[in-house]
């Protein structure tokens, strides 16, 4: 028989946050909101659970081995609880929105749950900050959704950002032109994950040379443009070049302090992404701050979109040491008045609910580092 757990124990991958940390990730997470809606992204709030074919419909199908799924005991229906917020919006936007006028502006923050975590991530269960800009195929488009991301992660205190843009698109293009089979082109991509040239090199073929040139030119978005720029594309390939070139050269335009890269071959990650996608870092911090990219709503031939995610563990990970709220201890009795006045001011009142002889004692029981005697603010010794 299994052993009684001990009521703190949880499950792999997930954790209680405690304070101060529960209260600075909500203030985070109310400074990106706010940035958000600042730009005309209205919020959104879809369920925790849904049936799973709606669930993991189009974009959704990427997370179906991350989905926890469950019988619905009511509808006798297969439901799956969100692994990924972003279908979610999505669909909202295809059905309940259909009418809305475009482009749709819609952001959204919540937790999501995985049946697994990663080396990076080992986080299970992750909270997500996003946006979603459906109905314009425009590179303005792109470039807001870059920008907006970086916005939001600044305004929380985020120092050090840097992007990195991707064209998940632009390696199958090639490899389309040349006429690769399916077993190459599955060969190439693990290669091109791993950044692996020799691999490359072996086992590419007629796309060889090429796709060694664009993992070798990865980098600083203006070296690495200039040395795709210097490849002799296929037709659809220099198209979705020229795209990305047309991005990136936008977002340093409009964002000129934001350090920018750019890795053409990167794919993991963006499996249902049809387009320009980006990747949110900051100096010193291990892992990704957020994600996003270009995609298409429905089962992938619906509506043109762009948008990004922002994972709250991350970003919290990112943040210089937060000074928590100062801690007034207000005794039992005390002038309401006076203690409504220093909540004004920014402190943090916790109120007496009985009387005691030492207050400054019963304040430094309380993880209070001030107390209120009558208007006057005692500092503890």
């Amino acid at each position: 028989m299994n052993e009684p757990l001990h009521p703190a124990l949880l499950p792999q991958g997930l954790r209680d946050l405690l304070p101060p940390d529960a209260a600075i990730e909500a203030e985070v997470v109310a400074r990106q909101m706010a940035v958000l809606a600042s730009h005309g992204y209205e919020r959104v709030k879809p369920p925790l659970a849904e049936f799973e074919e709606n669930l993991l419909a189009g974009a959704g199908a990427a997370m179906a081995q991350e989905t926890f799924r469950l019988m619905d005991p009511i509808s006798q229906r297969m439901i799956g609880l969100r692994a990924d917020m972003t279908p979610q919006v999505a669909r909202i936007a295809t059905t309940r929105l259909s009418k809305a006028p475009r482009p749709l502006r819609l952001c959204y923050a919540g937790q999501v749950l995985r049946v697994r975590g990663g080396q990076i991530r080992p986080e299970r269960q992750v909270g997500q900050v996003g946006a979603e800009l459906i109905g314009s195929e425009e590179i303005a488009a792109d470039v807001e959704a870059v920008t907006l991301a970086a916005a939001a992660l600044a305004e929380s205190g985020v120092e050090g950002l840097s992007v990195d843009l991707t064209l998940p698109t632009l390696v199958p293009a090639v490899c389309a032109a040349l006429g690769l089979g399916a077993g190459a082109i599955e060969a190439l991509r693990a290669a091109l994950d791993h950044k692996d040239a020799a691999a490359v090199a072996a086992v590419g073929g007629r796309a060889a040379f090429p796709l060694g040139k664009m993992l070798a030119g990865a980098g600083a978005a203006k070296q690495a443009l200039a040395s795709l720029e210097a490849l002799d594309l296929p037709p659809a390939a220099a198209a979705e070049r020229a795209r990305l070139s047309a991005v990136a050269t936008a977002v340093q335009r409009a964002a000129p302090d934001l350090a920018l890269t750019v890795d053409p071959v990167e794919n993991r990650g963006f499996e249902y992404h049809t387009g320009v996608t980006f990747t949110l870092f900051a100096r010193g911090v291990r892992g990704e701050l957020g994600r996003g990219g270009r995609y298409r709503t429905g089962n992938g031939d619906g509506e043109p979109a762009t948008g990004f995610t922002l994972y709250t563990d991350t970003v919290l990970r990112a943040l210089p040491a937060q000074k928590p709220r100062p801690r007034l201890y207000v005794p039992f009795g005390g002038d309401g008045a006076a203690a409504a006045r220093r909540r004004g001011e920014g402190w943090a009142t916790v109120a007496g609910l009985a009387a005691v002889p030492d207050a400054a004692a019963e304040a430094k029981r309380l993880n209070c580092s001030h107390w209120l005697d009558g208007e006057a603010i005692i500092a503890l010794g």
